[in-house]
């Protein structure tokens, strides 16, 4: 007797039409979302699908014009912010047709064009694209052919819509807040900007001058100072380790990103440094980990989540031809307080260290 499991034959759309007792075309339109079909129509076909276990084959999706299939762009997965944009998208996105499919590209500007072209290629309906380091000129090249939405870059365009944060509110919230407790040496680690991506206003460059601004407004001006460094733990430990072993260490640091922060907080714990009793430390982001003990570390939520979302729902009208005219979105960020700040001492304890 043979055991081998038996091929199946794949179920068709004709398949569908016998089964829900409508036409072929019915059908189509409802895997299109097409304009006319009734509720009842929807729900006839949608649970014929359902018992029979039909998937659409994307190939075919394809030669008709959509593929249901839209590309995420981010540059590494280790950023715990990132796992909130895509609950965003997967959560506007979980009701209907439509896969997400991801692209780590890396930090360089060349493997992040090499991805978009090869989702391009691959025809996928639209793109999602996370703080891209690549060209802008390119960027806009691939929006101007598929539907597009950048999330984290400030600069606008008609050919691509945009997710951002009120950056520059973001720093002043949490200039303000270390102000109120004391501190007036307040540092800044930021993301270094690349030279080849021509974006005029990319989220660390606006972080930067609303961190500016607020020290500005404060008459601080000669205590600012910006640690640039990769939105990583091992680029927050080194900026870390820089600005702490530094002559005249600040008594607060606040980070751009909170995978950055914990590296600062790695340094600071090897230094011997106690947050908050030493060191104040602000992330950005507010992700899951800032919340965790010991940690504990105050930070401003941007709304991951919801810029997820929004970018995800804006991207289906463009693609779907509900809309073409090009929009931003922004969020308004909130301070998180925590654990991880507090008024400084009267004496200074940290100087410059050698371990």
């Amino acid at each position: 007797m043979d055991s081998s499991p038996k091929r199946t034959k794949r179920v068709t759309i004709a398949d569908v039409a016998r089964h829900a007792g409508v036409s072929t075309p019915a059908v189509s339109k409802v895997l299109r979302n097409a304009y006319g079909v009734s509720p009842a129509m929807q729900e006839r076909v949608r649970a014929a699908m359902a018992e029979l276990d039909y998937r659409p084959h994307a190939a075919a999706r394809g030669m008709r014009g959509r593929t249901y299939t839209i590309g995420v762009l981010l540059d590494n997965i280790r950023n715990p912010f990132f796992a909130d944009i895509l609950d965003g998208v997967h959560d506007q996105l979980r009701d209907s047709d439509y896969t997400v499919l991801l692209g780590a590209a890396g930090f360089g500007a060349d493997d992040q064009a090499k991805t978009i072209r090869s989702m391009v290629d691959r025809r996928m309906d639209g793109l999602i694209l996370i703080a891209p380091g690549t060209p802008r000129s390119e960027v806009l090249t691939m929006a101007a052919a598929t539907p597009t939405v950048v999330i984290g870059h400030h600069d606008t365009a008609e050919v691509h819509d945009s997710v951002v944060d009120a950056d520059a509110v973001g720093a002043r919230l949490v200039v303000d807040h270390l102000v109120s407790l004391g501190h007036r040496d307040i540092a800044l680690v930021a993301a270094a900007g690349t030279k080849v991506s021509l974006w005029k206003r990319t989220p660390e460059v606006v972080l930067t001058n609303g961190y500016l601004e607020a020290m500005r407004g404060h008459d601080l001006q000669e205590h600012a100072r910006v640690c640039r460094t990769a939105y990583s733990d091992d680029g927050g430990y080194k900026a870390g380790r820089q600005l702490l072993t530094s002559a005249e260490p600040p008594t607060a640091i606040m980070a751009g990103a909170d995978v950055a922060a914990l590296g600062v907080y790695r340094a600071a714990h090897q230094l011997g440094v106690r947050v908050p009793e030493e060191l104040s430390l602000v992330g950005y982001n507010n992700t899951a980990i800032a919340a965790l003990a010991p940690v504990q570390l105050t930070s401003v939520d941007q709304a991951g989540q919801e810029m997820g979302a929004a970018a995800a729902k804006m991207l289906i009208e463009r693609v779907e031809g509900h809309r073409n005219r090009a929009m931003q979105t922004s969020m308004t960020p909130q301070l998180v307080i925590r654990h991880s700040t507090a008024p400084p001492r009267l004496t200074p304890v940290l100087g410059l260290r050698s371990s």
